[in-house]
């Protein structure tokens, strides 16, 4: 059952949030409301006062222009920033270098020092300054002005003269010292040159060394090619590889030659001799080409004998020298092809060498090539540097020479385009100063208004509430007040404050089936302690309608006045004031003796009793016993104590009980002295079951009971 419970939500809406704060400051500022009445009214009085007392004010104007300046080559050394340049001009135009060159020029002409505000306004899309001066003086207030302009010009002149002098001192010390860098770079180009071959050195002279071991490469290559072949192919496979090479071999056919023994084929009658054409590559060893002949023999006796094999008996006599011919030359062909292959070996011995041989020159000549390029890419550093040097040297010294030429070139970049007018009187536009006033006036009421919000800590709506405790609030009652202006009555039979009766109606409800959401409906507590964190939060009058309510639901309801020291229940119920919980927890009497059946069936009252005699916290000590017996005879014991922060009664007295519930006043109740108050009670394990929020008034954001009237005639 408990996986079907649904959880809170955490956290509060955001138009909750808003609309909370909203009433909250319409309240704060209907509270504090002369205050920025008073704000305003002394802003704007003083801003009257000082209209009134404000000495005339004379007004002079002038213009002044970016200059038309020629386009020459020679003279483009002088430059400025444009991106900021309107602004940097009017920064200088108002600093205090030009404000003491204006002052000491006016003192020097005999004016009287006055007061003059000035300002620099660039006119948009166009290159134009507007400088507006006003002072208390019309003839200083001119003067002002036209000094400005014509201070601001000789500073620039000034500025440009340093900075030229200077940068022309800088070019002439970079020069020098560029010079001594060309000179050591030549000397260094002079001495490479000797040390080394000037013609693998220059452009053209090439790399021999690069082109040796290229050739050394392709040579090896083909050698590893040559011994990779030599050791895959067999014999036969070899020989007739270098007979594709070298080209075909004429063979003798049978039609046309004549073997004998141990003699060679003559072919078309031709001899195999020295001085005939040769039947064999002349590029083959002795014993590859007796083996090439010695084959092509036995091939053509066998095809011979083949022919006279259908012509004559095997034992003929042709036939049977055939016989011995063809095994002689079989006998023959082991033997030359025995020493092929050793001439085969030899020659890949001889590869392997060469190739050792090939990849020795190849180190050596790499070795070569790689100091020849390392030597080609130093010289060729060497001239780079020398020409940047060069480049450089040249550059500086015609921009030095170009420095000399604009000494002579006017380069002002701002010149006068109207001078200071005569300062004419202007009027102060007053009405637009008040209004300013005001709401500078406005703005400090706020900011005192925020201030004051922020040292107030008590909440005053249900959002408020929640955000300050982490504990269920169980009900929100309203404030309602008495019609005759005295305090409030708790709740009647014929009771018609229908907010009132269903705020505590909901309290019930929140309380009962509190505990039934979790399956257990019948382990609600049956002890209650009623209290506050301070006096005045209504705890007493939430006690007695919380019982009321408990009892007109049905359950027996016994009310104890457990504040000893100002317990006012008995007044509310018009019942004696004791004897009370005092004497029964003294001893005096037993506890039924003491309890007052009221006008509500189901509910009865226990007085406070005296407790001048006694001390209170001593008396709480007791408790135990008398709450377990009296929970047999009630379905719930409201208890009605004295504040927290007040007294230690309710420390004492609420771990005997089931449960705790605080109430905390809307607007009255201090936010760090309630939780001051639950950190007492958690320190003590008490179990407190949730909050209820008192006395809300009227129109609050969050609380809307108010609104449904017609549903309670």
């Amino acid at each position: 059952m408990d996986d079907d419970i649904p959880e809170p939500q955490d956290g509060t809406p955001f138009a909750t949030k808003f609309f909370t704060l909203l009433h909250r400051y319409r309240k704060l500022l209907i509270r504090f409301f002369w205050i920025p009445v008073l704000t305003v009214a002394l802003g704007v009085g003083i801003q009257w006062w000082l209209l009134r007392h404000a000495p005339p004010t004379f007004e002079s104007t002038g213009r002044m222009i970016v200059n038309v300046k020629l386009s020459i080559p020679s003279a483009n050394v002088y430059n400025e920033e444009l991106d900021n340049f309107f602004g940097t001009q009017a920064a200088l135009m108002q600093s205090d270098s030009v404000v003491q060159r204006v002052r000491a020029r006016l003192q020097a002409a005999n004016l009287p020092p006055s007061p003059v505000s000035l300002s620099v306004n660039p006119v948009p899309k166009t290159s134009i300054f507007n400088l507006q001066a006003m002072g208390p003086n019309a003839e200083y207030t001119q003067a002002y002005l036209q000094a400005t302009m014509d201070e601001y010009i000789k500073l620039k002149k000034e500025l440009l003269s340093t900075a030229t002098t200077a940068t022309q001192s800088v070019m002439e010390e970079e020069l020098k010292q560029m010079a001594l860098e060309l000179g050591i770079c030549k000397q260094e180009l002079i001495n490479y040159q000797t040390s080394n071959s000037v013609v693998l050195l220059e452009p053209n002279g090439g790399n021999s060394a690069a082109e040796r071991l290229s050739t050394l490469n392709q040579e090896l290559a083909d050698k590893r090619s040559e011994l990779q072949l030599l050791k895959t192919l067999t014999l036969d496979q070899n020989l007739e590889r270098i007979q594709n090479i070298f080209g075909p071999t004429v063979y003798p056919s049978p039609s046309n030659a004549v073997s004998q023994p141990g003699s060679a084929w003559i072919t078309n009658g031709t001899s195999a001799s020295p001085g005939g054409e040769a039947a064999t590559p002349a590029n083959l060893g002795k014993f590859e080409e007796a083996y090439l002949t010695t084959k092509q023999e036995l091939d053509l006796l066998r095809g011979h004998r083949d022919e006279l094999t259908n012509n004559l008996l095997p034992t003929a006599g042709e036939i049977i020298e055939l016989d011995k011919e063809i095994a002689l030359h079989e006998r023959l062909l082991v033997i030359f092809r025995t020493e092929s292959e050793e001439q085969l070996r030899n020659r890949q011995h001889t590869l392997e060498l060469e190739i050792q041989d090939l990849q020795r020159q190849v180190s050596e000549w790499e070795a070569k090539a790689l100091d020849v390029s390392k030597k080609l890419a130093d010289y060729d550093a060497l001239k780079e540097n020398r020409q940047r040097l060069q480049m450089q040297y040249d550059q500086l010294e015609a921009n030095l020479q170009t420095l000399d030429v604009n000494k002579g070139i006017g380069q002002e970049s701002v010149t006068i385009l109207e001078p200071a007018s005569i300062a004419v009187h202007v009027s102060l536009q007053g009405r637009k100063y008040l209004v300013m006033a005001g709401l500078l006036g406005l703005v400090l009421a706020g900011g005192i208004l925020l201030f004051i919000n922020g040292l107030n800590d008590r909440p005053g709506s249900f959002a408020e509430l929640q955000d300050l405790f982490d504990l269920p609030v169980l009900g929100q009652i309203p404030n309602i007040k008495s019609k005759n202006r005295g305090s409030a009555a708790i709740l009647k039979l014929d009771d018609d404050r229908y907010p009132m009766k269903e705020s505590y109606r909901s309290l019930r409800s929140a309380f009962l089936y509190k505990d039934a959401l979790k399956g257990n409906p019948q382990s609600h507590p049956k002890s209650i302690v009623i209290t506050s964190a301070g006096p005045n939060d209504g705890k007493s009058m939430t006690a007695a309608n919380f019982a009321i309510t408990l009892a007109q639901g049905g359950a027996r309801v016994l009310l104890i006045d457990a504040d000893l020291r100002r317990g006012v229940l008995h007044k509310h119920f018009q019942t004696a004031e004791g004897p009370g919980l005092t004497e029964v927890l003294a001893g005096e009497c037993p506890w039924n003796s003491v309890v007052v059946q009221t006008e509500f069936p189901n509910l009865w009252l226990m007085p406070a009793g005296d407790a001048s005699r006694y001390q209170s916290s001593n008396l709480f000590a007791r408790s135990g016993p008398f709450l377990a017996e009296v929970a047999d005879y009630y379905d719930f014991c409201i208890l009605d104590t004295v504040p927290i922060m007040v007294a230690d009664d309710v420390l004492s007295l609420a771990p005997h009980a089931d449960a705790l519930i605080m109430v905390v006043r809307a607007g009255f109740t201090s936010g760090r002295v309630a939780l001051a108050a639950l950190d007492l009670l958690r320190l003590r394990r008490i179990n407190v079951v949730g909050l209820v929020f008192n006395a809300i008034p009227a129109g609050t954001g969050d609380y809307h009971n108010y609104q449904y009237k017609e549903y309670y005639a």
